[in-house]
């Protein structure tokens, strides 16, 4: 039978925060993290001091179910949240979003599941490696996992383990399911493996399981599946990939508009070398600053208008009509190639200073190459599949619905 960190959850529930003052302590915390953002990168990892920093505004509790001390807060409020936050230190939100989206996903979960990781402590992390890059099988009551899981952000402060990802098959080697599995931390090694051109703060680890792992199967959950229990809150209505998907195009928002802070700031200082006078005159200068603004604003409205649109129905304890998902992953996509757009357009203006290490712009730039490139920004293959749905060609198995084979 599983207890509940009384005192934390009592704690937590006593005063939640409106949406607005979740966004105004994000705000407020930029200043801080813009000066903590090279420590962070040249450290390889997120420092304590930050993620103390998030817990303490309390956004690692927005989404997280109220009986464990949670909010339980629509994943609009983080998405807000994540906007603001990306503009002091893109690893650290990248950092915040993988750390925080967990709690939602928890909200899909057996209680038994919950209580394992926070009835002790409801302040617990859990990092993730959805990626198929192991395997499982499985067996009575549960599962046995293999293999090594790559990128796991942020798992030195996830004391509580990891959702690690694999995909099922059958007997004849089809394809039937990708499952979401919650291995515990004395499970895995970690591997420092995460020396890459941007994003290098974050600490995206590998994370090696133990031979033969097991997994109880309450412990694991279908990620293609889309069937919200009647018993669950309606802020779990949501499906998986909408959820997780936005989260990350909403911390990509924040990286852009980082990119247009800084650039103003030091394009309003800033005197031509070509020709006298400020640069902040020229008109090519100001025409790439303003279709940048234009590029994120588009980006962060078109990512609040999914969420208005699908929070009726799922208020309603519908599932999302399958066709308003599709179209809703390519919105969802298009927001990693535009804003790595806007961030483009901005370097070409940089000039030879953009090219300097002690310019946080560079940064910026190397950061939102490695976020956009991330398997949910993939437009060109969301496109693809979207154009195919609309043309009567279906989706391919396991995108969107479970597989399902002739007898």
């Amino acid at each position: 039978m599983e207890t509940i960190d009384t005192r934390a959850a009592a704690a937590a529930n006593a005063e939640i925060p409106s949406a607005d003052e979740l966004v105004a302590r994000a705000r407020a915390l930029v200043p801080m993290l813009r000066e903590r953002a090279d420590a962070i990168e040249q450290a390889r990892r997120v420092d304590d001091e930050v993620i103390d920093a998030f817990r303490k505004a309390g956004f690692f509790r927005i989404m997280q179910p109220r009986k464990w001390g949670g909010y339980q807060m629509d994943p609009v409020v983080f998405m807000r949240v994540l906007m603001e936050v990306g503009r002091g230190c893109c690893s650290s939100g990248w950092n915040l979003m993988i750390l925080g989206v967990h709690q939602w996903e928890f909200g899909q979960m057996p209680e038994r599941a919950c209580a394992d990781i926070w009835s002790r402590d409801s302040e617990t992390l859990v990092a993730s490696s959805y990626a198929p890059f192991g395997t499982c099988r499985k067996v009575d009551g549960g599962w046995v996992l293999n293999g090594t899981w790559g990128t796991s952000s942020g798992t030195d402060h996830a004391k509580g383990g990891a959702y690690i990802g694999a995909r099922v098959f059958d007997e004849k080697t089809r394809f039937v399911d990708h499952r979401s599995f919650l291995v515990s931390r004395n499970d895995y090694e970690q591997i420092d493996d995460w020396f890459t051109m941007g994003l290098c703060g974050t600490g995206s680890k590998s994370v090696k399981l133990k031979p033969d792992t097991f997994v109880p199967d309450y412990r694991s959950h279908s990620i293609v599946e889309y069937e919200p229990r009647p018993d669950m809150a309606v802020e779990y209505w949501y499906p998986f990939n909408q959820v997780f998907f936005a989260s990350v195009s909403s911390a990509i928002i924040g990286f852009a508009q980082a990119m247009i802070d800084h650039f103003i700031e030091h394009t309003r200082k800033r005197q031509g070398i070509m020709v006298p006078g400020s640069v902040a005159l020229s008109p090519y200068v100001k025409d790439r600053l303003g279709n940048a603004i234009a590029l994120v604003r588009s980006s962060r409205a078109r990512l609040l208008q999914i969420m208005a649109e699908t929070r009726p129905i799922v208020e309603r304890r519908e599932k999302v009509p399958e066709t308003l998902r599709i179209e809703h992953i390519l919105d969802i996509a298009r927001v990693g190639r535009e804003c790595e757009q806007a961030v483009l357009l901005l370097h070409k203006a940089n000039s030879a200073r953009g090219i300097y290490r002690s310019n946080p712009m560079q940064r910026v730039l190397r950061d939102m190459l490695v976020a956009a490139n991330h398997t949910t920004q993939n437009a060109d293959d969301f496109a693809g599949m979207l154009g195919g749905f609309h043309l009567g060609q279906g989706m391919p198995p396991g995108m969107y619905e479970l597989p399902r084979y002739p007898d």
